[in-house]
């Protein structure tokens, strides 16, 4: 833990949390209450993620968030009301994130400079967990290599339209499993250990030797869509657009190609999901976002809890069908 000195639940807290504790116990629920999240950039997704961990009663919630309120955040925000916009979205989330669980002490930091330099590395260093969300390619690559720096799990998520994404980096976490064979008086649990690899490291996952209906249920066009796009924002960095639609078939394309994913399967993504894309990536929907916040936000607490296995190591979600994969990459 990155507390100085660990709280106990009161009694009052208890019986608050008196249905968590008892689906996964108090030692769970003390982890909780002792644990520090930071969270970046409150928007769509974000807003779902936060309120989930703050109700279910973690000791600290650190958002860091420069950027204003815009009439664009008042769809899938709804920490804002119309008379936010113009102000910094920390600031104006600040006493409705509070209002949902007093207990839970509340900090935000909308000066430009918390993002970045000593400032935003002490900020790191003082936390359990961190949790980036709508943040280009390299920005998440940089986040990660300073957690993995301060050994602080690491998780990234956002929404494209209706492609959405959840990274983890937990480096070796330890949690408890079922143990089936064990006999009718002993532990029912054991420790399992997991080891996860960097975002940089995912990235060069090879898809060789899977089979056609591995390859097929991991729905690899909703992956290499949201790889495919990283790699465009990068180059040119802004999200594509329609008349953008030739190009980012063609990055999509040659990453397919590179991580040797079967050619039988998949040579390009699927021109739904490419249409997807260049055409509703710059846009936040409310449905998407409430399902990516919802899954980013329960396996924070479970990594945290260390109750359960975690996500390994690569969720994504496509709104159009309703259907999630998760993607072991380079695990």
């Amino acid at each position: 833990m990155a507390s100085t000195g660990e709280i106990k639940i009161t009694e009052d807290e208890a019986a608050l949390y008196d249905r968590q504790i008892r689906l996964w116990g108090l030692d769970a629920q003390q982890r909780m209450r002792n644990g520090a999240f930071l969270v970046m950039r409150c928007k769509g997704v974000a807003t779902e993620a936060i309120k989930n961990i703050v109700l279910a009663g973690i000791g600290k919630l650190i958002l860091v968030d420069p950027e204003d309120v815009t009439e664009e955040d008042l769809g899938a925000g709804f920490f804002f009301r119309d008379d936010d916009v113009g102000t910094k979205r920390a600031d104006a989330a600040k006493s409705r994130i509070e209002s949902l669980n007093p207990l839970v002490r509340v900090e935000v930091y909308s000066d430009p400079l918390a993002t970045e330099g000593t400032e935003f590395e002490q900020i790191v260093k003082n936390v359990d967990m961190v949790c980036v969300t709508e943040a280009s390619r390299s920005e998440l690559l940089q986040i990660n290599d300073l957690c993995r720096r301060f050994s602080k799990p690491f998780y990234a998520g956002g929404t494209y339209g209706l492609l959405g994404y959840i990274f983890c980096d937990l480096l070796t976490h330890e949690y408890l499993t079922p143990d089936r064979s064990a006999p009718k008086d002993a532990s029912r649990n054991v420790k399992t250990n997991a080891v996860y690899p960097s975002l940089k490291d995912a990235l060069h996952h090879s898809w060789k030797g899977l089979k056609k209906k591995q390859t097929r249920d991991l729905n690899p066009s909703v992956i290499f869509g949201i790889l495919g796009l990283w790699e465009f924002q990068a180059q040119h960095g802004r999200l594509p657009e329609a008349s953008d639609s030739e190009e980012l078939q063609t990055i999509s394309s040659r990453l397919i190609q590179g991580a040797q994913v079967d050619p039988s399967i998949i040579k390009t993504i699927d021109p739904n999901i490419h249409q997807q894309l260049v055409t509703t990536a710059a846009h936040e929907f409310s449905p998407v976002c409430a399902v990516i916040g919802g899954v980013l936000a329960q396996d924070m607490l479970k990594a945290l809890a260390a109750q359960e296995a975690p996500l390994a190591n690569f969720f994504t979600f496509d709104g159009s069908t309703g259907g999630g994969s998760v993607c072991r990459m380079s695990m």
